[in-house]
């Protein structure tokens, strides 16, 4: 990756415009990936989906992971790592099974809310300290959910608890990734790939469709997609720090409710787009809080 190499050296202002620029364009991409893959799950099996996509990435990464195949021999924390990697593959699984019933734009709400849900888990299971202010954006953050979700005995399907299930799943992979920070970044990318790989192998072999070559096309796509919007996403929180790029990737509900139209047809219910409203303004809160005391706790240490 020369270009992002050569984007380190510009000055300070450049860089945060590159970082801003890397992070919209990696986020149109995963949306469009997303959008991709809800296509493809209309005719093929969600395993048949996450075989060939895993496949297609895995052939992308492979020179990377030759290059540095050292790098797998010493994993910190092996048991974590495999912990990692199950949860990574359950809720990818869970947003694409979820997209086959689901419009777009619902299952990504679901999933914005997974920041909301590491914050309350961060102190539920690690003890970590959370005030006042952070506890009621998520209690609000959680009213979003349920008015996305709609509870009743009508409105509450499999589906949506699928994509709620995933969204947890995301959240609890957040929380090991952070304690896994020694983890080189292609070891991180690759091992997920690996478990939608796996999954997807033993799942397509029960419900194989022989795919066609313009199928083929959008399979490698999605595989290349996803990759490139994660080289994207790291480049972008090397350029620029994350309270200036992490906000833009709320900007994912926009592009789920563009495709979801145009694509498929969806229209977007006040329901869903107002949960979606109050699950990002909890989130953004907690987010610049969390920023707010980080910055506190630095000038409160005194220097070495």
């Amino acid at each position: 990756m020369p270009l992002f190499k050569n984007l380190s050296a510009y000055d300070d202002r450049s860089a945060r415009l590159a970082g801003i620029g890397l992070m919209v364009l990696s986020i149109f991409m995963f949306s469009f990936g997303d959008a991709t893959g809800k296509f493809l799950v209309g005719t093929y099996s969600v395993g048949q989906l996450l075989f060939l996509r895993a496949c297609a990435a895995l052939l992308l990464l492979a020179p990377l992971i030759w290059r540095q195949r050292h790098q797998f021999l010493q994993l910190e924390r092996p048991r974590l790592q495999l912990v990692r990697v199950v949860l990574s593959t359950l809720e990818v699984a869970a947003f694409f099974l979820a997209t086959v019933y689901l419009p777009l734009a619902d299952v990504i709400t679901y999933y914005l809310a997974g920041p909301i849900f590491v914050t309350a888990m961060s102190a539920i299971f690690l003890g970590e300290k959370v005030g006042w202010r952070r506890w009621t954006a998520i209690l609000i953050g959680f009213c979003g959910v349920l008015i996305a979700l709609r509870p009743s005995a009508q409105t509450v399907s499999l589906p949506a608890l699928i994509a709620l299930g995933g969204s947890l799943s995301f959240a609890t992979l957040m929380l090991i990734t952070r304690s896994l920070r020694k983890t080189p970044d292609i070891v991180m990318a690759s091992s997920q790939f690996i478990g939608t790989f796996s999954l997807g192998a033993v799942l397509s072999a029960f419900h194989w469709v022989p795919p066609t070559p313009g199928s083929l096309v959008f399979f490698a796509m999605a595989g290349l997609i996803s990759v490139t919007a994660l080289f994207c996403v790291n480049r972008s929180l090397k350029l620029a720090p994350a309270s200036v790029v992490v906000p833009y990737q709320y900007s994912m509900i926009v592009w789920a409710v563009i495709f979801g139209f145009v694509v498929f047809g969806d229209v977007p219910q006040i329901a869903t787009l107002v949960g979606a409203a109050i699950i990002i303004g909890a989130g953004f809160y907690i987010y610049l809080r969390e920023r707010d005391l980080a910055r506190a706790s630095e000038e409160m240490t005194p220097p070495v």
